[in-house]
């Protein structure tokens, strides 16, 4: 999956721009930098290569979502419906504006289910906030229908599948805004950084000030602007800009990869009548950076991630019931509330409330799921040679357990 794993000449060669310079900072120094502005050209690749109109970089996937759920007006009591499915940060861009995670049932998308979100809205919820978990996206027709029934925000969180599509449309620009992380293993990489993108002139000013401590960029110089609201410190550098730059004139080529990597691995797995696979909604393109499959139980899914495991052959598999980092069942510091710091109380309430709430509809996915993570880096030889490990594997386990029963 990420691109670190193809760095090369083009990274080095827009990184150097920038080192020749010594302008590490995407602002001001406009004589020395000698005209390269790394975080600009990124934004605008970012506009023609995703199709959205505006794009904000910020330091992190987890700033571009703190950022934009304050552009959108996303505050204090504010409820944001999001899946026990996910990566932390996720919650955390919630708390950290004041809001209110409400997590909700997953289906076999692995993504929101939209039957337990509708089931979910009460007169506090601001805004839907699927995830595109795993390289795959949520049903959008069915949660556009909901906010617009409701009039309530749909945020993408799409940090995990970038290049994915749905109907024509990239994930991350179908909703009111979308996000990607740039992070060291995402499909793109800046090593660090994010992206808010939007149609919204309202939502993209907003942001463009917001990761700058309220700066309007409207100054002949940036210590002539003017500060509209409060802001923060969410600024991308120009190194990291210029990391991402060359990466996304790659993103072709990373996902050309992907899918083929992805398609071997596949027709290697559809071996074992017992794997199913997840469900892509219809109109919908997987950006192949996982490949996600279901066992038929979860005592076949863990005996078959510890066969797995004896053998070494698990590398770059997941067994998402079991995973602190990405579903609810182990997030215990959130469910406990406990933060360095104090939560509002409207905050805290939700959060203890979860010990008690009932997730058993994801239980039932999540812990039959496994996840492959689909490496650029991987030869045909070795897809094969892993696959069929990973067959004989399952087949072991499935044998020992028609045996035993």
């Amino acid at each position: 999956m990420p691109g670190f794993e193809l760095f090369g000449a083009e990274e080095r060669k827009e990184l150097n721009d920038v080192l020749e310079t010594g302008i590490l900072m995407r602002y001001g120094f406009d004589a020395p930098r000698k005209g390269h502005w790394k975080a600009v050209e990124l934004e605008k690749e970012i506009c023609n290569t995703f199709g959205c109109t505006y794009a904000q970089l910020t330091s992190s996937g987890t700033a571009a979502l703190t950022t934009v759920m304050t552009a959108l007006g996303i505050g204090y009591g504010d409820e944001v419906i999001m899946p026990s499915f996910t990566f932390v940060a996720s919650f955390e861009a919630v708390l950290s504006v004041g809001a209110i995670p409400v997590l909700v049932d997953v289906d076999d998308t692995l993504t929101l289910n939209p039957t337990a979100v509708s089931a979910a809205i009460t007169s506090r919820t601001k805004c839907i906030m699927p995830v595109h978990m795993c390289g795959s996206m949520a049903n959008m027709d069915a949660l556009q229908s909901i906010c617009k029934q409701h009039n309530l925000l749909l945020l993408e969180d799409a940090c995990q599948s970038i290049g994915g599509s749905y109907k024509g449309k990239m994930l991350g620009t179908i909703g009111d805004a979308g996000t990607f992380s740039f992070d060291f293993v995402k499909t793109i990489t800046c090593g660090e950084g994010g992206v808010v993108m939007t149609n919204s002139k309202e939502t993209y000013t907003n942001c463009d000030g917001y990761t700058d401590h309220g700066h309007d960029h409207l100054g002949v110089d940036r210590g002539a602007d003017l500060h509209p609201f409060i802001g923060y410190n969410f600024r991308i550098s120009e190194l990291h800009a210029a990391v991402g730059l060359a990466q996304v004139r790659r993103l072709q080529t990373f996902l050309d990869i992907q899918q083929k990597n992805y398609s071997i691995l596949r027709n290697i797995l559809e071996q074992v009548p017992e794997i199913t696979f997840r469900t892509i909604p219809e109109g919908g393109v997987d950006s192949c950076t996982f490949i996600s499959w279901f066992l038929p139980t979860e005592a076949i899914t863990a005996a078959v991630v510890e066969e797995m495991k004896l053998q070494g052959i698990l590398a770059g598999n997941f067994y998402w019931f079991n995973n602190n980092w990405h579903y609810i069942r182990k997030w215990d510091h959130l469910k406990n509330a406990t933060t360095l710091n104090r939560l509002n109380p409207l905050q805290q309430q939700a959060l203890l409330q979860l010990q008690q709430t009932n997730f058993s509809a994801s239980d039932a996915i999540l812990s039959r799921c496994i996840s492959t993570a689909i490496s650029l880096a991987w030869t045909e030889e070795q897809i094969i040679d892993k696959g069929n490990k990973m067959v004989a594997a399952i087949q072991k386990v499935l044998q020992q357990q028609a045996v035993g029963a």
